[in-house]
């Protein structure tokens, strides 16, 4: 059965449910970063979708790169760069991070992973980053 660990819960808001994956954005204002989490229960690896699913995966991973590109334009900083990521080593449930960078980005060129704390979006941000994020997803 698919459940969403409670950690996504915490620090991002649901975005959008593509046909593989449920979608959110990290509340996170220092990057337009998005989070796919295949809804299918007890998934660790890539390598537990069936390849039609690995698929449909890639398809929805671009459609997220262009949700971050809208955000990121939205917020008044266009994406330069999207870094795209699966590591689970904090949180194992199966997910995708697309993460918009930009050279001027506070973690720039490294990964965004521990840097820093978080930094809330201002309410009005907020909006038009959930937005514009929606309206690329479609």
């Amino acid at each position: 059965m698919f459940e969403i660990d409670p950690a996504f819960l915490a620090t991002s808001e649901p975005l959008a449910e593509l046909t593989l994956c449920h979608v959110r954005l990290q509340a996170d204002a220092r990057w337009p970063w998005l989070v796919l989490i295949p809804r299918i229960g007890g998934l660790r690896e890539i390598e537990d979708l069936a390849a039609a699913q690995r698929a449909l995966l890639m398809e929805e991973l671009v459609r997220a790169g262009a949700a971050a590109r809208a955000a990121g334009l939205a917020l008044g900083r266009p994406v330069e760069k999207l870094n795209v990521g699966a590591l689970g080593n904090v949180t194992p449930q199966l997910h995708v991070h697309v993460v918009g960078r930009r050279l001027d980005d506070p973690a720039w060129p490294g990964p965004v992973w521990g840097v820093g704390q978080a930094i809330p979006y201002a309410p009005a941000a907020w909006a038009g980053a959930l937005a514009a994020a929606r309206a690329a997803l479609g």
